[in-house]
């Protein structure tokens, strides 16, 4: 196993934990990134491009029959190939956080439409699904399974909001496990079945899931409940016959109690597992071969590589698999720095350069691995492993258009994400509702001053009456530091009143007899 290091990467705000990587051909593609799409990249997916330690992005878009796809972030994703002779396959996406917090229990097909070296165009269709619809979640797991000619996929884990009827203003955020049911999805009908399982006792999130054919296996993973990575792995066999379909789940032994651990595939039966965090103040720096086969899997710990100093004593890791057998890793650069959300990558080589050919991954493996999030959890589940299947080595983007971060207009002073005032209080990874009308985000009003900007109605102390009246009303309101101009708009204009001198009444004997356009002209001049 070798480590090298990527030494510059360009646009390095956008790879933060939560995002996903897609592999469509041997093309490696970024989505999810943490705010909203910006107008350079309206779909908020790009083409990765690795070349001589530099990572570039080319923005890609999205056919006119797709429907919009937000940018998720720690969804479950899973390869569905399709036929193997001419290389297609679809990525399945379901649920993960939007930028406002809100998760979604939608799912996503999206698949390749086109590609040259100046355009990647992409369709994106979200299923219609009925029965038992898993509630909207992040940090789970989605996998295929083939049985008797058929496939399904296979939901499990992760985490969702407090339920409505429980929650409060203080704690509106607040997560807790979903319940540990196994849920099928059939594409072909658009239906879901959930099954619960006696040895399923506990929610899990941010674990592994390896599937091949009508096998599934499910190692490690968080609770929160118990606060506890379990040591068990899990067995789920899958029968699909003509009639309802058959779950059963098997404990086996030799399972890792780790959390947030990255998985990659060096061979045809072989995986190996990488990273992650084996408590909550501790990373996990050992690695292990898994090795499947038929019904049997087996873990044993490999030689792990040279680990830098400072992938040693960072308080946080997080990663992807390049497929091939090569993992992205990701750590947080020094508080130092001018850039905070900057971070360093490296990529990990688990086979040798005599192994290191093209090849195609096994159309059984479907297998996604989530990390934690740092503000439901611990400090050190501050990861979501990128999902790769393949390196970024083709398309030539030298001669292309590549996304410039620093043309688009800043995010922290639009919408949401902003610091209004010198006193906000506003945490926008912990947002905490003001109003029980806000489900997620904080209520807002614009101040008139100048061209406008937004400010929190918590940070100004505004009721939410007050709140309510003035944006119903429509009226100039101003913040606490432009209260000065409210007061001066109050204040009327003096207007001087210009005085008429008045008119005298005519006598008889001075009447004077006028035409018609002469009297109008003389009244017209006489009220002027």
């Amino acid at each position: 196993m070798s480590l090298q290091v990527v030494s510059a990467v360009s646009n390095s705000s956008l790879l933060q934990p939560g995002f996903s990587l897609l592999n469509f051909g041997g093309h490696v593609f970024f989505f999810g990134q943490k705010g909203w799409p910006k107008r350079s990249c309206p779909t908020g997916v790009f083409l990765l491009d690795i070349k001589q330690n530099e990572l570039k992005m080319k923005p890609a878009f999205f056919s006119k029959d797709s429907c919009y796809l937000p940018p998720l972030r720690y969804p479950a994703l899973c390869m569905l190939r399709g036929n193997a002779e001419f290389d297609e396959c679809q990525y399945i996406i379901h649920g993960g956080k939007t930028p406002n917090n809100d998760l979604s229990d939608k799912i996503y097909v999206m698949s390749l439409v086109s590609k040259n070296s100046k355009k990647i165009t992409f369709q994106c269709v979200e299923k219609d699904l009925g029965g038992d619809v898993p509630e909207a979640r992040y940090g789970h797991t989605i996998n295929v399974v083939h049985s008797r000619g058929k496939s399904m996929s296979v939901i499990f884990g992760g985490r969702s909001y407090t339920p409505l009827a429980q929650r409060t203003t203080e704690k509106w955020n607040s997560v807790v496990d979903c319940l540990p049911s196994v849920f099928l999805v059939d594409f072909e009908f658009g239906c879901c079945t959930s099954y619960v399982l006696p040895e399923l006792q506990d929610g899990l999130s941010f674990h592994v899931s390896v599937a091949r054919n009508d096998t599934i296996y499910i190692l490690g993973g968080h609770s929160l409940q118990n606060n506890t990575r379990s040591p068990s792995l899990y067995r789920l066999k899958v029968d699909l016959p003509l009639g309802s379909p058959a779950v059963t789940c098997t404990i086996l032994p030799g399972g890792i109690s780790v959390s947030s651990a990255i998985v990659t595939q060096t061979g045809d039966t072989e995986f190996v597992l990488v990273g992650g965090y084996q408590s909550d103040n501790q990373k996990r720096l050992a690695c292990n071969t898994i090795v499947l086969e038929d019904n049997k899997i087996e873990i044993v710990e490999r030689v792990s590589p040279d680990w830098t100093p400072d992938i040693k004593h960072c308080r946080m890791w997080f990663g992807c698999d390049m497929g091939k057998g090569s993992v992205l890793l990701g750590i947080p650069g020094a508080t130092k720095q001018l850039i905070s959300d900057a971070n360093y990558f490296y990529i990990l080589r688990c086979k040798g350069a005599e192994e290191d050919k093209e090849e195609e991954l096994a159309a059984q493996i479907c297998s996604q691995t989530s990390t934690e999030d740092p503000g439901d959890s611990t400090p050190f589940e501050d990861s979501e492993e990128f999902c790769f299947s393949a390196e970024a080595n083709s398309f030539d983007v030298d001669d292309t258009d590549t996304y410039n971060e620093d043309d688009e207009e800043d995010e922290s002073e639009t919408g949401y994400w902003i610091t209004c005032c010198a006193s906000c209080n506003i945490d926008i990874n912990t947002w905490v509702p003001f109003y029980s009308t806000e489900l997620n985000k904080p209520a807002m009003i614009l101040c008139s001053s100048g061209a406008g900007h937004w400010v929190h109605a918590q940070c100004m102390d505004l009721s939410e009456g007050m709140l309510l009246r003035l944006s119903e009303a429509n009226v100039k309101y101003f913040c606490n530091e432009h209260v000065d101009l409210n007061k001066g708009l109050q204040t009327p204009k003096k207007v001087v009143h210009l005085k008429k001198q008045p008119m005298k009444p005519l006598g008889k004997k001075k009447t004077m007899k006028l035409s018609t356009p002469t009297k109008k002209s003389f009244l017209r001049r006489l009220f002027e």
